[in-house]
């Protein structure tokens, strides 16, 4: 099954660009981590909030919380793709940072992806 690349673009050929399967795995990951709940239409449960966490106090409680969300969100969603081993939330200022540490089940490769969001 051919993926189609997230963000959709055309490719130099003139065709719907394609990931390989780790980008296709991070580009979905991606996906749940900043995609508002009931921002999509036929799957309202779909995705974290976590931007609209970034601007609560930044505390032990609230990182934990977001942690859980987080997790929570990425085995529901990619729980048949992938093995979660970690998920580490960092504030940084005036960005946020995603550490996921994974298994890929498919070829059984451990992973570890960082993502960036800008407040």
């Amino acid at each position: 099954m051919q993926q189609i690349n997230y963000p959709f673009f055309i490719d130099n050929r003139g065709r719907v660009a394609s990931p390989d399967y780790d980008q296709h795995i991070r580009q979905m990951m991606e996906q749940v981590l900043f995609t508002f709940p009931g921002e999509r239409v036929n799957r309202p449960d779909f995705g974290t909030g976590l931007q609209q966490l970034i601007f609560n106090p930044n505390n032990g409680e609230l990182a934990a919380a977001t942690q859980f969300l987080v997790q929570g969100a990425l085995e529901q969603w990619l729980g048949d793709l992938i093995e979660l081993e970690a998920v580490e939330m960092e504030n940084d200022d005036s960005q946020l940072i995603v550490t996921i540490q994974y298994i890929v089940k498919r070829t059984q490769e451990r992973r570890l992806e960082e993502f960036f969001r800008e407040i």
